[in-house]
């Protein structure tokens, strides 16, 4: 069955909610937890999974994205008709771009077509979890399904900002909604709603039936949520898989994150630093692969002076060295120098940041290859810092990628 399937990855989305992480690069290119990238995530997924044909569907920005698959993911082998491949668009049905997650699979049905697939795994590239899908393709087969959904409870305050569903005895999806005003809970459950993860698989017909109908409809959006999936509930079999039951592949922690804002995004990173992190990313059965620069180990030392530095539950990226300096609940990528006496607190740190003797970080992330002045103080006067950089609903201060403190 797995031989039989192809996987999609949308990842052209702009990002514009994680401005200015997105300024310069595509959302699944983004940085994550100290060694990797949003999209590792995804990809692991299908590694792990036993899937070997992934398209990724590129658009915004995708230079980043594309030079990380070509150094991290060049892993399969052609001949044995294999292949991580970026699809950016091609313009092959007409003059526009990807106008909706329906349209960007759409454009590109001839690829479908030609792979001699009878399943379609659509993914977002965007999200951060483990999972099997494998167990998923299985369950579509054992059910007859043409659409397979997975799914998981959400709180009822948040569902709004997911495609909520209502199912059957038997997990049959009958009502769809996507985005909707006044969610509909659980029947058991009051305070949650059954929300979709925006992981699709399709019998291979079906989708491209789909897609001719919903192209010739011009009142359409082209999206699977406002679009196509409820009209499939109406004349097919459409079920609900609910994720984190999968067995033998993956240890089921049922973790899975949007990180579409700076809010969640910072948040999830925050989350591996927990006690007992709810995604471990030191589980031996499921390990995430990247990129790996080839750099020096992680170093802890005494400054220039001898100030001895401080270094309390962190993560630390190969090839950075804390000379003297404090880093508390951190997270920092390769390369970075935190110098005498500089403090950083509830940070993230990109690859290449340099952290000047004496300056204060709190709650900030800092985008790569900056320089942190000697002295300076970032995350305490929210008024100062709103003036220079972006800040969070909750106050997480965002300094861009490149950006110079000496010419303020």
């Amino acid at each position: 069955m797995l031989d039989k399937t192809l996987a999609i990855i949308l990842a052209g989305g702009a990002g514009s909610r994680l401005h200015p992480l997105t300024a310069d690069r595509a959302k699944p290119a983004v940085p994550f937890g100290g060694n990797y990238r949003i999209i590792d995530f995804t990809l692991t997924n299908c590694l792990h999974s036993g899937l070997r044909r992934v398209l990724v569907l590129t658009q915004y920005k995708s230079h980043s994205l594309q030079k990380h698959l070509r150094d991290g993911w060049a892993i399969f082998n052609p001949e044995l008709s294999e292949f991580i491949t970026a699809v950016p668009p091609q313009m092959r049905t007409g003059e526009s771009w990807y106008s909706g997650t329906a349209d960007a699979i759409r454009q590109n049905l001839f690829l479908l077509e030609r792979s001699n697939a009878s399943y379609v795994l659509i993914l977002s590239g965007d999200h951060i979890y483990r999972m099997d899908y494998a167990a998923m393709l299985q369950f579509h087969r054992d059910h007859g399904a043409g659409l397979t959904i997975a799914c998981m409870p959400v709180p009822l305050a948040s569902a709004g900002s997911f495609g909520i569903m209502s199912v059957d005895a038997t997990n049959r999806i009958r009502e769809f909604h996507e985005k909707p005003e006044n969610p509909k809970p659980l029947p058991n459950d009051p305070h949650h709603a059954l929300a979709s993860m925006g992981i699709y698989i399709f019998s291979m017909d079906l989708l491209c039936q789909a897609l001719h109908a919903d192209h010739a409809l011009a009142e359409s959006s082209h999206d699977f949520g406002k679009d196509i999936i409820p009209r499939l509930i109406q004349s097919h079999n459409v079920y609900a898989y609910e994720f984190g039951g999968e067995s033998g592949r993956v240890t089921p922690d049922r973790y899975w994150r949007d990180v579409g804002t700076i809010d969640s995004y910072y948040s999830a990173n925050m989350d591996l630093l927990a006690p007992v992190p709810p995604l471990n990313l030191y589980q031996p059965d499921w390990p995430i692969r990247t990129y790996h620069g080839q750099n020096p180990p992680a170093r802890m030392g005494p400054g220039a002076n001898g100030h001895e530095g401080l270094l309390v539950n962190s993560l630390l990226g190969s090839g950075t060295i804390v000379s003297g300096g404090t880093v508390k609940h951190s997270i920092l990528f390769p390369q970075v120098q935190v110098h005498e006496k500089a403090v950083v607190e509830d940070s993230i740190l990109f690859d290449g940041v340099q952290v000047g003797a004496g300056a204060h970080l709190n709650r900030c992330i800092v985008d790569k290859n900056v320089r942190i002045p000697p002295g300076e103080r970032i995350g305490f006067d929210p008024s100062a810092d709103a003036a220079r950089f972006v800040v969070s609903e909750s106050g997480v201060t965002v300094v861009p990628k490149g950006y110079c403190f000496f010419s303020d």
